[in-house]
C-alpha cells in the first residue's frame, strides 16, 4: 500500500508540476487571459504541498522526482 501512495503522490505531483507550468507558459507567450497564469500558479503551488506529503526521506524522494517528472515531461510532449 506504501508503495502504491508514493507512485500516487509522484504521478500528481508531476501532473501538478508539468500542468502548472505549461498554463503559466500558455499565459505569456501564448497570449491566454491572465486567470491561466493565476490556475498555473496555484497548481504549482499545489506541487510543492504534493511533494511534502512523500512519507520517505526527502533528499531521496526530490531526486527521484527528477527522473518521474523527465519520463511525464516526454510522455506529455509525445
Amino acid at each position: 500500500m506504501r508503495m502504491f501512495n508514493s507512485v500516487s503522490l509522484f504521478t500528481l505531483a508531476g501532473l501538478c508540476e508539468i500542468g502548472g507550468g505549461y498554463l503559466v507558459w500558455l499565459w505569456l507567450r501564448e497570449q491566454k487571459p491572465w486567470w491561466f497564469g493565476a490556475i498555473g500558479g496555484i497548481i504549482l503551488f499545489l506541487y510543492g504541498v504534493v511533494a511534502t506529503l512523500q512519507p520517505a526521506n526527502f533528499g531521496r524522494v526530490y531526486a527521484a522526482y527528477g527522473g518521474v517528472f523527465i519520463i511525464m515531461a516526454i510522455l506529455w510532449g509525445w
